[in-house]
């Protein structure tokens, strides 16, 4: 038999049109195939759990906007943060790290050449400053005040790495929230060179904080719904937050995400952070972008405890 062009033709596209046919019927019923390639579906998502937290004055720095906080054995370090750094004056003075016992008795000052401090931590007989401002960087100073280094973020422009938000010293290592790269940044603070970091995509973040009672260890950090917290105070005479102010918990090893809180209304502002018997310590700059006159915040100045309800 002799098969014409046109009837083989035809006959593919009846065979097609029957494969079409087919598939819309098992589609049609629920039961469409395809080749088994072993796949396995993916877990549902994660549920993450969530807390709310408040907050307990402790003291207030005086005359000063504290941005960063360090816990040593003799009390807690207090970074200071000048709004002549923020860009008001457009000068640079020193700002200052102040160490205080719990009470808010001044035990030290030691004057630095940071700009616009956002984040301390205190490591290796050394004060650590991160400047948001001016030449940016981190700034590593002794205790009679001499800057030992000054230092860009690591991953960015030799001469500009960007702004700092916290710092924090574990194990001899330094961990940088990083604003440029929008992550915390693990540094060998001998060699430099980057080790480790952990991404974040919070709208605001700020200090963090080592808790050594989740095993291998977890990070802290502060974040938020904005920039920064304001307040407005209602028409019963309460304050009211305009914006969240919260923190998340991170897995050290691997940057997973283990938990997050946010701040009960009219409770502090938190910026700098760290961890003292098991609380996290933190401090309210009551400062916002340039030329703003502060956040309204009743705790604006004070260090305070966070206690999780």
């Amino acid at each position: 038999m002799t098969l014409r062009k046109r009837d083989f033709l035809a006959g593919l596209g009846l065979a097609a049109g029957a494969g079409i046919a087919e598939a819309l019927a098992q589609a049609a019923s629920g039961t469409l195939k395809g080749k088994d390639l072993g796949a396995v579906a993916p877990p549902p998502p994660r549920k993450i759990p969530h807390r709310k937290v408040t907050t307990k004055n402790l003291f207030k720095v005086p005359n000063a906007y504290p941005n960063g906080v360090a816990v040593v054995p003799e009390g807690v370090w207090v970074a200071e943060q000048k709004a002549a750094g923020y860009g008001q004056s457009g000068k640079h003075e020193k700002e200052g790290a102040w160490l205080f016992d719990w009470n808010g008795k001044k035990l030290k000052t030691v004057m630095t050449d940071s700009y616009n401090t956002s984040g301390m931590c205190f490591g290796n007989g050394h004060v650590w400053m991160g400047a948001n401002g001016g030449p940016e960087g981190i700034y590593e100073v002794d205790l009679n005040g001499k800057t030992v280094s000054h230092r860009q973020i690591p991953l960015g422009p030799k001469d500009n790495g960007g702004g700092c938000h916290g710092l924090m010293w574990h194990d001899g290592k330094l961990w940088i929230v990083a604003n440029r790269l929008r992550a915390i940044l693990r540094v060998d603070p001998k060699t430099w060179a980057p080790e480790f970091m952990i991404p974040f995509t919070a709208s605001r973040w700020h200090g963090c904080a080592w808790d050594s009672s989740y095993p291998g260890g977890a990070i802290w950090m502060v974040t938020g719904t904005s920039e920064i917290n304001r307040f407005i105070r209602q028409a019963d005479g309460k304050l009211h937050h305009t914006t969240t102010c919260g923190l998340v918990k991170y897995e050290a090893a691997t940057g997973k995400v283990l938990e997050t809180a946010e701040f009960l209304d009219g409770t502090a502002d938190a910026h700098g952070l760290d961890m003292r018997n098991g609380k996290l310590i933190s401090c309210d700059a009551g400062v916002g972008p340039p030329g703003f006159e502060g956040t309204g915040s009743p705790s604006a100045g004070y260090v305070f405890e966070i206690n999780f309800v």
